[in-house]
């Protein structure tokens, strides 16, 4: 797996990454991952999404209804929040149970509340261990569901007031046929996210991407028969280069075969960029390492 980073800086993870794969110790070229400290951006306008709040009985109950983004009060990032765009996927719904799990705040991003119905069920049925902290929180009391499709709809507000955006979008393998996905998905979505922080100026924007996307190579570049994608999420790379954002760009390598117990038996491997055409990592290894 390929880490690239910010090179300058003191990029500080706030109590949210600091906790988790991305915390506070040496990687690629000795450099320390930091996060900056909060900024203070313009109130978000409100936003309507599917809110849920957890009932005494465990019941998860939805209620479409226009909500705050952004608390009246806050003018600065909330440090233990983290916006999840593809909160549904495979490497997304694992990125929000593990933050869940460190007791940090999320809020997850999905183009419907309906598909978001078994990413709500697993959290209900975490059994959280020490690392989740003493403060009694149930983890889907942590969670909310933010319904905003990242092609068409206002993504400022969905964000709120996170201090960290993990960008966990891809075009889907399913609709293989559909030879606008890694175009409109991989590049165009995740450039509209990109502004958007950049907008909200959000503390450290992750972007998971893929090996082979700057310097093509087999077998990575296989996967450019899927319609190019691999030219499009280097699109979405140089989108991120540009912004200015303090950013981590993560490129993992193939994730279908291993599961989530592969890491408890092969160490994860990290390497300078456009350095590695192959190998594999487990969906939780990807930031949870």
């Amino acid at each position: 797996m390929e880490l690239r980073f910010q090179p300058n800086s003191m990029t500080r993870i706030p109590s949210a990454l600091t906790q988790v794969g991305l915390k506070e110790k040496q990687f690629v070229g000795g450099q320390v991952i930091k996060i900056p400290n909060c900024k203070r951006y313009p109130n978000a306008t409100n936003l309507k999404f599917f809110g849920f709040r957890a009932q005494a009985s465990g019941a998860t109950k939805f209620s479409s209804k226009a909500v705050e983004a952004v608390p009246k009060n806050a003018n600065s990032k909330d440090d233990n929040l983290v916006f999840v765009a593809g909160a549904t996927g495979k490497v997304g719904s694992r990125t929000v149970r593990e933050l869940l799990k460190l007791g940090f705040k999320v809020r997850a991003g999905v183009r419907s509340a309906q598909r978001a119905e078994s990413l709500l069920q697993s959290v209900q049925q975490m059994k959280l261990g020490d690392e989740a902290g003493s403060d009694g929180t149930k983890p889907i009391e942590k969670l909310e569901i933010v319904e905003c499709d990242l092609e068409k709809d206002p993504i400022v507000p969905a964000l709120g007031n996170a201090s960290v955006v993990i960008c966990c979008i891809g075009a889907s393998e399913k609709e293989v046929f559909d030879i606008t996905g890694p175009y409109r998905i991989d590049y165009q979505a995740t450039k509209n996210l990109v502004d958007a922080a950049t907008t909200a100026k959000v503390n450290h924007f992750i972007l998971l991407t893929s090996l082979g996307t700057n310097k093509f190579g087999f077998p990575a570049a296989i996967l450019n028969l899927f319609w190019g994608v691999l030219i499009w999420k280097r699109k979405a790379e140089e989108a991120l280069l540009a912004s200015g954002l303090p950013y981590s760009i993560v490129r993992p390598g193939g994730m279908e075969r291993p599961t989530d117990a592969y890491k408890e038996t092969h160490n994860i491997s990290l390497s300078n960029e456009d350095t590695l055409f192959g190998g594999q990592v487990s969906n939780l290894q990807v930031f949870f390492q």
